[in-house]
């Protein structure tokens, strides 16, 4: 069996082996496409921050500058160095910074404390409403550089758009290197990657539980496929599904009490809801066609699927809670691996299109299909948790890399490791 087929994904998916937590090869980032108005944004230097030193060879200004160009909505510009510096308590010039063609800029400071700790203020301030946005000051350890420049770009990315930010939210994703299989999280930039699961055998479909503290997974080392819960924290996992036959695609609920499974266990593949330590099982279809790939909406009144009951893999939906199915892509013969937008208004799926198996979005109002990539072979679409982007995997010159596009189409990253296949990604949510 190839476990790579998209046929055979329909029906099987994988899985490994624990391993404590360690480093690994981080992603680098590359952006392909960017929006077409973007907001010019100054971020000057913070005096100071030369004391928390660098992370990966970027500066505390430096991360949050390459998380909001990254997004796609802005344009960061080069500010020379100025003297003296300014900062958040500074007087702010505005037709100064208007000259700079800046529409925003921000401003701070960090200071050591005597216990060690780093206190770190900013302000936003409005160039073009000549009024400031507001700030935050934190108190941070040297090692959370990465985390506090993620949370100032969440604030300045959701002051300026109105949106929430993801930068401090993470990923999970599959990297094969030779024979063995890992399992990694990651910094929503592919920053502060770590192992969470490593094996000889193959390791697919890691979800997020929607408060971001666990994963569930599929994994192959027991010969078969089964279905495990991972605790993020600590590490430790149990099984959830592992009854006779194929135990794949799990889901979960919106409030976590339940995981949607595709299990074989009583004759072909067929959704299944259960509790996420295994009990409670309630079979939800029954038909002779392969069922699977289930995934609530964001309500949790339906739960999205592929079938092939209708002759060719498409995607139907049904009550949670039991019911008759209803399609819901009617365009192409090939339509698989539903994901519902967080707003519940659109639905991606891969589609195959002209040959090529690429990510699509369905507006589910006036379904209108719109092809958001232009790639050959994109599987695994994954909604980031403000709805923007969408995270999916691909394969570029024979290799698996990750790749992210907003919905709608213009704004598109490339995420690469060192070494191995990246495939199998999935954005967590937004953390507490």
């Amino acid at each position: 069996m190839n476990p790579e087929d998209p046929l055979l994904r329909l029906a099987l998916l994988f899985v490994g082996l624990f391993v404590s937590a360690a480093a690994t090869a981080q992603l680098s980032i590359e952006i392909t496409g960017a929006g077409a108005q973007r907001i010019p944004i100054a971020i000057v230097p913070f005096p100071g921050q030369e004391a928390l030193g660098s992370s990966d060879g970027q500066s505390l200004t430096g991360i949050v500058r390459a998380d909001l160009e990254r997004s796609g909505q802005f344009r960061g510009l080069e500010v020379p160095p100025l003297s003296p510096a300014p900062t958040e308590a500074s007087v702010v010039s505005y037709p100064e910074w208007k000259a700079r063609l800046a529409d925003a800029v921000v401003l701070g400071s960090v200071a050591a404390r005597a216990d060690g700790r780093f206190e770190v203020r900013f302000r936003l301030f409005d160039v073009v409403k000549q009024v400031p946005l507001g700030g935050i000051a934190y108190t941070m350890a040297r090692e959370q550089i990465r985390a506090t420049a993620h949370r100032i770009a969440d604030f300045v990315y959701e002051k300026l758009t109105g949106e929430k930010g993801v930068f401090s939210t993470r990923i999970a994703y599959v990297v094969k290197r030779g024979a063995r299989y890992e399992l990694q999280i990651a910094d929503a930039d592919g920053a502060n990657a770590q192992t969470a699961l490593a094996s000889f055998e193959p390791i697919i479909s890691p979800v997020w539980s929607p408060r971001g503290r666990r994963l569930a997974y599929v994994s192959f080392e027991a010969k078969k496929p089964v279905v495990y819960v991972h605790t993020i924290a600590d590490g430790k996992r149990q099984v959830a599904a592992n009854f006779k036959g194929s135990n794949s695609a799990p889901a979960w609920s919106p409030d976590g009490r339940k995981l949607a499974v595709s299990l074989s266990r009583e004759g072909g593949s067929q959704l299944f809801l259960m509790n996420p330590d295994g009990s409670g099982l309630k079979r939800l279809t029954s038909s002779s066609a392969i069922d699977t790939e289930p995934r609530f909406s964001p309500d949790g009144q339906w739960i999205y699927f592929t079938s092939d009951r209708g002759g060719s893999p498409q995607i139907y939906r049904m009550p949670a809670a039991g019911g008759d199915p209803q399609r819901v892509t009617f365009e192409g013969n090939y339509n698989v691996t539903p994901r519902i937008s967080p707003d519940g208004k659109t639905l991606a799926y891969i589609a195959r299109h002209q040959g090529k198996f690429q990510v699509a979005l369905l507006d589910l109002s006036n379904r209108q299909v719109t092809i958001l990539t232009d790639s050959d072979r994109d599987e695994s679409p994954s909604f980031s948790p403000n709805g923007r982007m969408i995270l999916l995997a691909t394969v570029i010159n024979g290799r698996g890399v990750l790749s992210a596009v907003s919905i709608d189409g213009r704004v598109k990253q490339r995420l690469t490791a060192t070494s191995g296949d990246v495939r199998e990604p999935a954005w967590g949510p937004f953390v507490d």
